[in-house]
């Protein structure tokens, strides 16, 4: 018998959805939590103080070439980030020097000049990058499992709405304890409420792939071979060369100079970042950029200037083609940098209804096709499925607080503790798998709420005790950026007690 059009799409909405899903739950995870990257680093580097904003950027500049000419007058590159937003609270300086591959960092306090002294960590900007780099991965491989899972995504959002002909009578109803109906209602409502975020994120999730997705594109019109795509990536993102130093010391201008010359280009409360290339030689440039997280555009007006004489190389602005300014947007709109803090509560909530979409999904799943079995028969491929559902949706979040407990239990000194904090992660969110996999479904979800709450409740108690600020002192330091992590945990441990309190309850009825 011929499917129908609606029939055909249902098929591919839910095998897409499948496939791929728990990947995809995995992302919206990261990525909503990575969104909060700053908040998380703050938590997990309690020596830091609260933000050091500048509104002027000279002094700070200032500060930071006399600590690069202190411990790097020789280095390939330096680069600052002015610390204008929340996006970039410190003063962060990077250095390269000849004869090393990595970047050294710091993080200055912009009073003192020195560099604050903060345990190793990772920080929240690890979650941002499991996003979309899913960690332990080799690049090439990530790059074609996250472009692929984001593609399904949109064909399972694009079909999921011509399937859903009544999309919006059905947003307005949701059956409680149906089985396999309510987890379609839940998903339902998950999907419509949050359609255009989706659809947004999605796309431009899309677009920040797209030389993934579609590099024959360059070799078509640019030929084939590395250095064609090089050239295409210096003439689309207008990069320069870099500069070779020429091996003759040469002083460059002081700031206030440099500055006065940047100035007649790009207003000086622009600049959020200074890159030197090859300082203090006399092929040395300066280059002053505005900052992308200020806009929704994601490029940056730049102005490079000889380091030596203040000329001119370069003024990009901010906006060039429009296939590059279309793009830029995109980009915007994904990051989300530019958003005020109403705007980033949205992105956030958007961010978990994202999660609940994809994990009542794949539990829909599994819920329709155990309907259908006789009632004595448990398929195996289905009871497998089932436990992997539980031991991503909720053994990772589960999993999450392990992170969080190793950064304050492990020494301050101990060697390789960033990569000691990620271990642990994992190995909780393995365990919680394998309790999935042996233990009943109802009973795994039992007891992995009952770990998750312990867990997320035991982080405030853990906070106050190895650091002077924290939610039970916020009335006296007022820094609420620490509270609210807390405040946060300790609603997370509320909600997963409430699920472990549903489950015992519901087993005992």
């Amino acid at each position: 018998m011929k499917l129908s059009f609606r029939a055909r799409m249902s098929a591919l909405h839910t095998w897409t959805g499948l496939l791929l899903g728990w990947v995809l739950y995995f992302m919206f995870v990261t990525g909503t939590l990575g969104y909060l990257d700053t908040e998380i680093d703050r938590w997990m580097k309690p020596e830091l103080p609260e933000a050091q904003y500048v509104s002027e950027p000279g002094q700070a500049i200032q500060t930071s070439f006399d600590y690069l000419n202190s411990v790097a007058p020789n280095a390939e590159s330096w680069l600052i980030q002015l610390p204008k937003n929340r996006n970039q609270p410190y003063l962060q300086v990077h250095w390269k020097l000849p004869d090393e591959g990595a970047r050294k960092t710091e993080l200055l306090d912009i009073h003192t000049g020195q560099p604050f002294d903060t345990r190793e960590t990772k920080g929240g900007q690890l979650l941002y990058q499991m996003h979309w780099k899913l960690h332990y991965l080799p690049r090439t491989i990530s790059d074609w499992v996250v472009t692929l899972a984001t593609l399904f995504m949109f064909v399972a959002i694009v079909t999921g709405v011509i399937v859903h002909k009544k999309i919006f009578t059905e947003f307005f109803t949701f059956r409680p304890k149906k089985g396999a109906r309510s987890w379609l209602d839940m998903h339902n409502l998950m999907s419509v409420t949050t359609l255009p975020f989706q659809l947004m994120i999605t796309y431009s999730g899309l677009v920040f792939m797209m030389f993934v997705c579609f590099p024959w594109i360059i070799s078509t019109f640019y030929g084939p071979g590395q250095d064609n795509k090089q050239q295409f990536f210096h003439e689309v993102f207008v990069s320069l060369p870099d500069a070779k130093p020429s091996g003759t010391p040469s002083a460059m201008l002081p700031v206030p100079a440099l500055l006065e010359e940047a100035e007649k280009h790009m207003p000086l409360q622009r600049i959020s970042g200074i890159e030197v290339e090859a300082p203090n030689d006399e092929a040395s440039r300066i280059a002053f950029n505005s900052g992308v997280s200020e806009s929704l555009l994601r490029s940056a007006e730049i102005v490079t200037l000889n380091a030596s004489t203040g000329e001119l190389i370069l003024h990009r602005t901010q906006t060039g083609s429009a296939a590059r300014g279309f793009r830029d947007v995109m980009l915007g709109l994904h990051e989300g940098l530019y958003a005020g803090p109403w705007l980033r509560l949205l992105y956030v909530v958007s961010g978990l209804m994202g999660c609940a979409m994809v994990a009542t999904g794949v539990f829909y799943w599994v819920k329709s096709r155990q309907k259908k079995e006789k009632k004595n028969t448990q398929r195996k491929d289905l009871r497998w499925v089932q436990a992997v559902n539980v031991g991503v949706v909720l053994g990772f979040p589960v999993a999450l607080p392990v992170y969080f407990l190793a950064n304050r239990l492990l020494p301050t000194d101990y060697a390789g503790r960033s990569e000691m904090e990620v271990a642990c992660l994992f190995s909780a969110w393995l365990v919680a798998i394998l309790v999935a996999s042996v233990l009943p479904s109802k009973k795994a979800v039992l007891w992995l709420s009952v770990a998750g709450a312990l867990l997320y409740a035991l982080l405030p108690v853990l906070a106050a005790t190895t650091a002077t600020r924290h939610l039970f002192n916020a009335h006296m330091h007022q820094d609420w950026v620490l509270a609210g992590f807390d405040a946060t945990t300790l609603l997370t441990a509320t909600l997963l007690a409430g699920l472990a309190w549903y489950c015992h309850r519901k087993k005992e009825g």
